[in-house]
């Protein structure tokens, strides 16, 4: 259906830039459970997402077994591990003391993929850029993770982990390549600032756009 004459207004400009604001990456949960009208919501708002060609490449995992959620966190703490070891000195006594997952805790927990070449969108946008699919596959995430945000719920998207081992893991097919790994749940507090940003370990920087 089309609202050819719909329009936005002052207050959905301050709600959208204030759900902007508090959309943190979050790593510290409580261990409640999340309502499964919530999580179909969240599904929906993911499929809102744009997509190269509309090709919707993501295809997600959501992982509730207990052995599995293990073997992932094993995985995690063996490449944290050497991530640690590529740092020295104060720098390395800095990264140890981060808390980088919150797959401890997380409720939900969601393994996200791209397919690699989808029969979807017939490869238009994608033959100079293929990595418009990853693209994809991020924007989808995006729109998750404003959609958990005014859920009050938040969202920690897992990085230190290895893709090849998360393809074996959850035994996917042949052309997915992993994109993420996401923990949402209920936070244990509320902050509008980066932890990053607010332990020290990187600032926030303004990169001012450039003409030419």
């Amino acid at each position: 259906m089309t609202h050819p004459h719909e329009t936005f207004d002052d207050q959905d400009v301050f709600a959208l830039h204030r759900l902007m604001r508090w959309r943190r990456d979050v790593r510290h949960f409580r261990t409640d459970s999340i309502d499964e009208a919530v999580i179909a919501r969240l599904h929906a708002a993911m499929e809102l997402a744009p997509s190269v060609g509309n090709a919707r490449p993501w295809r997600v995992i959501r992982v509730e077994n207990a052995e599995l959620r293990r073997e992932i966190r094993d995985d995690f703490k063996r490449c944290n591990a050497d991530a640690a070891a590529s740092y020295s000195g104060q720098k390395r006594e800095e990264y140890l003391q981060l808390k980088l997952a919150g797959l401890e805790k997380a409720p939900l927990q969601l393994a996200v993929f791209t397919v690699s070449d989808p029969d979807e969108g017939h490869t238009l946008g994608r033959r100079t850029m293929p990595d418009a699919l990853q693209a994809s596959t991020h924007m989808a995430i995006h729109a998750l993770w404003l959609a958990a945000r005014v859920e009050n719920l938040g969202l920690g998207m897992v990085s230190i982990l290895d893709p090849i081992v998360m393809e074996q893991l959850l035994d996917c097919p042949k052309d997915w390549r992993f994109s993420a790994y996401l923990c949402i749940g209920y936070p244990e507090f509320n902050d509008d600032t980066p932890l990053l940003h607010r332990v020290g370990w990187q600032e926030n920087h303004l990169h001012p756009w450039e003409t030419r």
